[in-house]
């Protein structure tokens, strides 16, 4: 009030000297000011609110939830994302477990939490894009490549995660959750099944009062039952499929504009995706829980929502097609897949099941024990013959097998498959029985795995580049066709052969690798993250089969990094970085051929973590990375392939799928 009256003192002094043109400047200024403030400051101008402002518990109201492990991995659904929240206008919002510290970087030295902050920058960059309203976290470790959900869940404290993503659940109450395929199939990180298995887990949990009663009573909270929850990927006609090609109005598509956000992750290499000449093509979702009648093909994630009357509609769920069989079969897979399949069964998502066959890893040229399980849920015994069938080229023993269940009972019953010595290709299983007048069949993959035996010898062989000493040991190859990832043109552009050899104390690894174009990118002081260059991982398992690499002796070495000297790190397991500090009785040689180089590495059985026992069995592979960028950048990632002795995607995170060595 007082600067009001001030003002109008000057408005009439100005006036009563009107030839003052500065006076007269000075007032309208003054006044200009007066309203400004007043208007900024007025408690009742402050109260006000737009017409329509949400606020509270609707201004966080979300149609659809994002549930991921890093930044990035919404790649998959970000043109579907883009439609509903620009096209359709619906609230996005996008929860990720980690910030991805345990990646590459490929446009900068920052690394673990850097990496991380980094890649949150590029996250909200890219999201903001795409019309994702909120970004939150869980602010879980992104620890290393592996494929083991088990691993994940350990290190990440799963009871503590779960809290978190319900907390998030109840105080978003989104009505569709998306989220990534827990499915263990090979490739699929263990971070991203950890995180379709959380999503799954938070749907049933957010809903129960019971559960984590805490943020009802302290936080203000509410439980939310979620209405669907879908899995990315599927195929048409069993999946929802969701355009992404159609022009919004400003003449642009979501496939467009998710394109241009996700080049935002360049750390991640995904630069040129704003460049890709690509036909958009329908984004496919897998319903896997539902408060609704699932139908067979939808085109909308938002068929059927609002529900008004939630109190009425109880969860549903598609039932398996084995699941209301009396009598069942089904073989006994790697760990990591009967714990999925048990898992799926619990939280009644086992109609996924009937699309995914189970992986058994087996030794080549030697018989391997598996298993076949049969469930009578009949009231009665059953019994009679199985048939079980296979390649041609592989031997069965037997083929028939006699079972005999009591009811209500499941019964194990093992048979030897043993594939040819120099197997390569997977062979699918089956095994069928007749009931009455219905054969009841179940399948399996058989992923054969290289065997060979480690001699021991009386003496050291040359460990300085040459071969002295090394012609007697049995050469192993590894041929451009033992692709793991990538694309390699012939064995010029990739390939190696290797020898290995132990002392009962060291093992000794010759590795000749043809390499046309050698790239020593590395800097001295960055040494870490080998699959960005020219390199070669040795993987060493000790129990022979394990199901992660915490246990595991991995190291990837560069041949020579940009001084010309070769260095080594420890990758992926439990005891990380360079082998100076993880492994320091390790040696290892490199030199230059008129092929590519060779590597000479010395590791003694102390620092892979076993004592020498004739007869031993460990898991073991040899990686081959390979990239050929004459003009790459230092530290940038030029990964083109991999090529492995025993190749399988996402194989350096699965010793499963390693190959076995025994030692002599």
């Amino acid at each position: 009030a007082q600067f009001l009256s001030s003002c109008q003192a000057r408005v009439d002094f100005s006036r009563s000297h009107s030839d003052d043109k500065q006076a007269m400047g000075y007032a309208r200024i003054h006044i200009v000011l007066a309203f400004s403030l007043l208007l900024r400051f007025n408690p009742l101008h402050a109260a006000e609110q737009p017409r329509g402002t949400k606020q509270g518990a609707e201004l966080l109201k979300t149609d659809i939830m994002g549930v991921f492990a890093h930044p990035d991995d919404e790649t998959g659904m970000a043109g579907t994302l883009a439609m509903y929240a620009l096209a359709r206008e619906k609230v996005v919002a996008n929860v990720y477990c980690t910030r991805g510290e345990g990646g590459g970087n490929m446009v900068g030295t920052q690394w673990g939490t850097a990496l991380g902050i980094l890649r949150e920058a590029e996250l909200r960059q890219c999201l903001d894009q795409i019309g994702v309203r909120y970004c939150y976290f869980l602010d879980q470790r992104d620890f290393f490549y592996t494929e083991s959900v088990a691993a994940t869940l350990q290190k990440w404290d799963r009871p503590k995660t779960l809290e978190s993503l319900v907390r998030f659940i109840r105080t978003l109450r989104p009505d569709v959750i998306v989220t990534m395929d827990p499915t263990p199939r090979p490739g699929q990180h263990g971070h991203h099944q950890a995180a379709g298995i959380l999503a799954v887990e938070a749907f049933d949990v957010a809903a129960d009062p019971n559960q984590f009663p805490g943020q009802l009573k302290d936080e203000g909270l509410k439980a939310w039952q979620v209405r669907k929850l879908y899995f990315g990927g599927g195929e048409p006609g069993h999946s929802a499929g969701i355009l992404i090609g159609e022009s919004l109005p400003d003449g642009r598509t979501p496939a467009q504009i998710a394109g241009r956000a996700l080049a935002s992750h360049r750390s991640q290499g995904f630069g040129n995706f704003r460049n890709s000449p690509r036909t958009p093509r329908p984004q496919f979702f897998r319903l896997a829980k539902s408060v609704l009648p699932f139908e067979v093909s939808e085109t909308d994630l938002l068929r059927g929502l609002p529900i008004v009357d939630e109190a009425s509609k109880p969860v549903h769920c598609p039932m398996s097609v084995e699941a209301d069989a009396p009598l069942k079969i089904e073989f006994f897979p790697r760990p990591a897949i009967a714990n999925y399949r048990e898992w799926a069964r619990q939280h009644e998502v086992d109609h996924l099941l009937t699309q995914f066959a189970s992986d058994v890893p087996v030794i080549a040229g030697e018989p391997n024990t598996l298993e076949l399980i049969v469930h009578n849920s009949r009231d009665k015994v059953a019994e009679g013959e199985i048939q079980i069938q296979t390649t041609e080229e592989w031997a069965l023993e037997p083929k028939l097998l006699k079972y005999r269940v009591q009811a209500g009972q499941t019964q194990s019953i093992h048979f030897k498959l043993t594939p040819k010595a120099d197997a390569l290709k997977d062979a699918k299983l089956t095994a069928s029985m007749l009931v009455g007048n219905e054969t009841l069949s179940a399948s399996a993959i058989a992923h054969p795995v290289p065997f060979t035996h480690i001699a021991r010898i009386p003496s050291v062989p040359a460990m300085d580049g040459s071969t002295r000493g090394w012609e007697p040991m049995a050469l192993h190859e590894i041929p451009p066709t033992n692709v793991a990832e990538g694309a390699v043109k012939d064995a010029a552009d990739s390939s190696a052969h290797f020898r290995i050899a132990h002392d009962g104390s060291n093992l000794y690894f010759d590795i000749d690798v043809m390499d046309d174009v050698v790239v020593s990118n590395i800097a001295p002081d960055d040494i870490r993250g080998h699959w960005r260059s020219d390199s070669v991982e040795i993987c060493i398992d000790p129990v022979g089969g394990a199901e992660h690499t915490l246990g595991c002796f991995k190291v990837g070495i560069f041949p020579f990094d940009t001084t010309g000297v070769v260095r080594a790190a420890r990758d992926a397991d439990a005891r990380q970085g360079p082998i100076e500090q993880t492994a320091p009785g390790m040696r290892v040689v490199s030199v230059r051929t008129p092929t590519g180089y060779r590597i000479q590495a010395t590791i003694p059985f102390s620092e892979i973590g076993f004592d020498y026992m004739k007869g031993k069995r460990l898991g073991f592979n040899v990686i081959v990375y390979d990239g050929d960028k004459r003009t790459a950048a230092i530290g940038e990632n030029i990964n083109k392939s991999r090529i492995a002795w025993s190749p399988r995607p996402g194989v350096q995170g699965r010793p499963e799928d390693w190959g076995r060595v025994e030692l002599e």
